[in-house]
C-alpha cells in the first residue's frame, strides 16, 4: 500500500466519505439498522460503527495518550483483528441493540471531531504513517458503504412487505450487442498495481504472467441471457455444474438467481427499489460463482481468469454506473445496463462485480503489512475465488483495474455477475 496525501486533502476526503456513509442510511430507521438477516451479514449500526473504531483503533490510538471513552466499543464492532483483541460473535450482531442508533451516530460524531483535530494538529506531517491509516480507513469504509447496501437489500427481502430503500423508477435498459468478442494476443503481461495512488497490499506486486491468446466478450451476461440457461433446464442438468456446485445447488434448492421469483411466464427480481419485472437487457446479478461457471460452460465458453480481466481492463478509465453517480441521478441503486464507460469492452466497471476463473491468492513476492493491518486481506487468501469491476453499489473512485473483491463460491447476496471468456 502506498499513498501521497496531504493534510488538507486528507481532512476533505474524510470529511465527504463519513458524510457518504450517513447519507446512505438516512431512508433507514433504527429497526432496519439494527436487524441482521443472516450470519453473512451485518446490521447497518454495526458498519457505521465497525468504521468509526477503525479510525479510534489505528489512528487515533496511535497517540499514546489518547483514552476512549467507550472502551466496551473495542470487543462490540472489533470485526476480525486478532492481534487487537477478542471480537463479539459475528452471527449475533443483530442482539447488539445497545447501543442504540442516536448512540452511534454520537460516537461517529466525537471520533469525526478526535480525527479532525488530530489532522490540524499536524498529526500527518509528524507521522507519515498516520497518512496511509487515514486513507487506508477511507478505502475500508467505502467497502463497508457497498456492504451496507448489500446486506440492507438482502435484510428487505426477508419481509413479506418487500419494501423499498429507494422507491425509484426503472427506465429499460440499453440492449447490448450479442456474440461481440475482443481478441488479445499471446503475449508475456505485467499484471498488478504500480504507482504512488492508493492500492491495497493484495493488489501488489507487479509481476510478468504470461498469456496464450484468448478472447473476452464485449458485454457482461445479460437477464435475458440468464433466462435462456433457465429455460434449457441448466439449474438441472448436473453435467454443466462443478461437483460442490451441483451439491450446493440440490441443497439450497436454487433454481434462478437471488431474489428472482417466477409467476407463470413472468420473472420478476426483488431490488433496493421493491419488486421490479426481470429487465432481459440488464447485467445479471446475484449469481454465486457456481451459477457463472454452469452458465459459461452451458454457452461453451468459459469465466475469465483475473489476469485475462486486468488486461483487457487496463487501458480503460474505471467509469460506469456506480452508486454516488446513481443517487444524485435520482436513479436506481441497481444495475444499470447502460453504457457509461469507453473503451473496447463495455461495462468492465460498475454494475455488476464480475467473477473470474482464479482463486483468491498471493502474487508472487507478495507480503502482508506488518501488524494488526496485516489481517486485512492476507488471511483470507483461502477458499475464495476473485471478482473484478465494481458494482452498482460501489462508491464512484474506490475500484481500478488492479482491485481484487473476493468471496466464497457459493455467495450471491453480493452483486455478483460475469462476463464470458474463450
Amino acid at each position: 500500500m502506498s499513498t501521497i496525501v496531504s493534510p488538507s486533502v486528507a481532512a476533505d476526503d474524510y470529511l465527504r466519505v463519513r458524510q457518504f456513509s450517513d447519507l446512505l442510511c438516512a431512508p433507514i430507521g433504527p429497526e432496519d439498522a439494527t436487524a441482521q438477516s443472516m450470519p453473512e451479514a451485518s446490521p447497518l449500526k454495526w458498519h457505521l460503527a465497525h468504521t468509526t473504531w477503525f479510525f479510534e483503533t489505528f489512528l487515533l490510538r496511535r497517540d499514546d495518550h489518547y483514552r476512549s471513552p467507550f472502551p466496551e466499543y473495542e470487543y462490540l464492532f472489533n470485526s476480525y483483528y486478532n492481534s487487537v483483541g477478542k471480537q463479539f460473535p459475528r452471527p449475533q450482531r443483530g442482539l447488539v441493540t445497545r447501543p442504540t442508533l442516536d448512540e452511534t451516530y454520537a460516537y461517529r460524531e466525537y471520533v469525526d471531531g478526535r480525527v479532525a483535530d488530530a489532522i490540524a494538529a499536524g498529526l500527518l506531517e509528524r507521522d507519515p504513517a498516520a497518512a496511509a491509516v487515514l486513507v487506508l480507513g477511507l478505502n475500508h469504509e467505502q467497502q463497508h458503504q457497498e456492504l451496507m447496501l448489500t446486506d440492507l437489500k438482502h435484510l428487505l427481502s426477508h419481509n413479506p412487505l418487500e419494501p423499498a430503500y429507494r422507491a425509484d423508477q426503472f427506465q429499460p435498459a440499453t440492449p447490448a450487442d450479442r456474440d461481440q468478442w475482443l481478441t488479445f494476443p499471446a503475449a508475456l503481461y505485467e499484471t498488478g498495481h504500480i504507482g504512488d495512488e492508493f492500492a491495497y497490499d493484495n493488489e501488489s506486486p507487479r509481476h510478468r504472467v504470461w498469456l496464450e491468446e484468448f478472447q473476452l466478450a464485449k458485454h457482461p451476461v445479460t437477464c435475458g441471457e440468464f433466462l435462456e440457461f433457465i429455460a434449457a433446464d441448466g439449474y438441472s442438468r448436473p453435467e454443466f455444474w462443478l461437483s460442490e456446485g451441483w451439491a450446493t445447488v440440490q441443497r439450497e434448492c436454487w433454481t434462478a438467481p437471488l431474489y428472482w421469483t417466477q409467476h407463470g411466464d413472468d420473472w420478476s427480481e426483488f431490488t433496493l427499489a421493491g419488486r421490479q419485472p426481470v429487465d432481459p437487457h440488464r447485467p445479471v446479478c446475484h449469481v454465486s460463482y457456481f451459477e457463472a461457471d454452469a452458465f459459461a460452460r452451458w454457452s461453451g465458453a468459459r469465466l475469465p481468469t483475473e489476469s485475462q480481466w486486468e488486461v483487457a481492463a487496463a487501458a480503460q478509465i474505471p467509469t460506469g454506473n456506480f452508486v454516488d453517480a446513481l443517487l444524485a441521478a435520482d436513479e436506481p441503486v441497481h444495475p444499470a445496463g447502460g453504457v457509461r464507460d469507453e473503451g473496447p469492452a463495455r461495462r468492465l466497471f460498475g454494475d455488476v462485480w464480475e467473477w473470474t476463473a482464479s482463486s483468491y491468492a498471493a502474487y508472487p513476492g507478495y507480503q502482508p503489512a506488518p501488524g494488526a493491518l496485516g489481517e486485512y486481506n492476507g488471511k483470507f487468501m483461502n477458499g475464495q475465488y476473485v471478482l473484478r469491476g465494481g458494482a452498482a453499489i460501489t462508491p464512484v473512485g474506490h475500484v481500478r483495474p488492479t482491485y481484487r473483491n473476493f468471496f466464497p463460491p457459493h455467495a450471491r447476496w453480493m452483486f455478483g455477475g460475469l462476463r464470458l471468456a474463450r
